[in-house]
């Protein structure tokens, strides 16, 4: 599994041990009380809406104000998933009182993860609440996401077991829907660093003031 190589386009914010900000970025320049100034546009991720485990639609929008944690999975899964999700709950316990905090764990087998079979996928998990939504939807759109979340979009492939193939990566979103970091979720230093990384971010004056 390989991260898209537009990940590897990262800059830093400015401020002493801030993350990087990941993806293609331009310049644009804008007039400001009469003044020219240029502003950097940052690859962001787009507008999507699904459905949750217990029904309820969610679009980016209820990301406002959020730094979040996505995923790619399906309940199914025989491989990798399982050691994803288990790694995924220390996060979760660490954050799940915050309250600018989700995660979001998107389905690429809608057909089967039914909204019934998300619920029972938390439950099995001990998720509850509303810190970590699991998501279904269009297969296609699902599958587009990937490539704004910089990662492999997934595929089908009947040579392996589970039939589809997906990264194991978990993306840190900050607040303004940016990209700042990817870790490998099957791995627990990995998912340890993620864990400091967020409340690094959580510091960021961005992200304290942006709502």
């Amino acid at each position: 599994m390989v991260v898209a190589s537009t990940l590897l386009a990262a800059c830093h914010t400015g401020h002493n041990n801030a993350l990087p900000i990941y993806g293609n970025r331009e310049a644009v320049t804008k007039t400001v009380d009469g003044k020219t100034v240029v502003d950097t546009v940052y690859h962001t991720i787009p507008q999507f809406r699904f459905v949750n485990q217990y029904g309820d639609s969610i679009t980016n929008k209820d990301l406002n104000g959020k730094i979040y944690v996505a995923d790619f999975f399906f309940t199914s899964c025989p491989s990798i998933c399982p050691v994803m999700h288990r790694n995924m709950l220390a996060v979760y316990k660490e954050f799940k009182d915050a309250s600018n905090f989700k995660i979001l764990s998107h389905s690429i087998d809608p057909k089967y993860d039914s909204v019934a079979v998300l619920k029972k996928y938390a439950d099995k998990l001990g998720v509850s609440g509303q810190t970590w939504w699991f998501l279904q939807g269009n297969k296609d759109t699902t599958y587009k996401l990937a490539d704004s979340y910089l990662v492999s979009r997934p595929k089908e492939d009947n040579t392996v077991a589970g039939g589809l193939v997906h990264d194991g990566y978990f993306i840190l979103i900050d607040k303004q829907k940016r990209i700042r970091g990817t870790y490998d979720g099957t791995q627990p230093d990995q998912v340890t660093k993620l864990i400091a990384d967020i409340k690094e971010l959580q510091t960021e004056p961005d992200q304290t003031l942006a709502q």
